[in-house]
């Protein structure tokens, strides 16, 4: 009889155990495909620090050429007296 319950309690706590493990097994898996979705829309909505600096640098290029374009039309409007 004793043996009996000693088997039962066994059971039941395996049993618990095992529901408890596959539970937690099945929540870290839903949080790992959470955080892969997470990551893929962070790297649709926000730009690399690469991406920002290639841009900032077209922006300064294109500023200097201005620049330059706007020193050649001050000068030759010098020469010319105006």
């Amino acid at each position: 009889m004793e043996l009996m319950l000693w088997n039962t309690v066994l059971t039941a706590a395996v049993g618990i155990l095992g529901w408890v493990l596959r539970d937690k097994a099945a929540e870290l898996t839903r949080a790992t495909i959470l955080i892969n979705r997470t990551r893929e829309e962070v790297a649709k909505e926000y730009v690399t620090k690469a991406e920002v600096h290639a841009d900032i640098n077209r922006v300064m290029i294109r500023l200097e050429v201005l620049d330059a374009k706007l020193d050649r039309l001050i000068e030759s409007n010098r020469i010319r007296g105006v």
